[in-house]
């Protein structure tokens, strides 16, 4: 026997984690990360070609950031299509459109030329 796990409470159970007063109803649901990540060029960035071009830029470069020249890898490291992929799909896997960056250069990449958006209605 051991006490429930709910802050406070003495009432003394077998098992599971909580006692009959604290235990849910339901079980929580979890997020759906689907909706998070889902984009309509999910597929191809999940593609072997997108991969092999991917690792022919890390290598170019060497591992470094184009922007910062910080060293970069795994998951942080970065490809930018300078020319975005909406704008022309003819373009998403040359080469000299692809540029490797870390995430602190690539979210600045990303907004560079857009405006900010710090209360746009209170600036009028």
């Amino acid at each position: 026997m051991k006490y429930c796990d709910f802050n406070g409470c003495i009432n003394k159970i077998d098992k599971e984690r909580y006692c009959i007063n604290h235990k849910r109803s339901k079980p929580r649901k979890k997020k759906d990360k689907k909706n998070i990540y889902h984009h309509e060029n999910k597929s191809f960035y999940n593609s072997d070609v997108w991969k092999f071009a991917r690792s022919q830029v890390y290598e170019r470069e060497k591992g470094k950031c184009q922007r910062c020249g910080r060293f970069v890898f795994g998951r942080s490291a970065h490809v930018h299509h300078i020319i975005s992929v909406r704008q022309d799909q003819t373009l998403k896997l040359e080469l000299n459109n692809l540029m490797l960056l870390c995430p602190k250069c690539h979210i600045e990449e990303e907004n560079e030329g857009k405006p900010k958006k710090v209360f746009p209605s209170y600036f009028g």
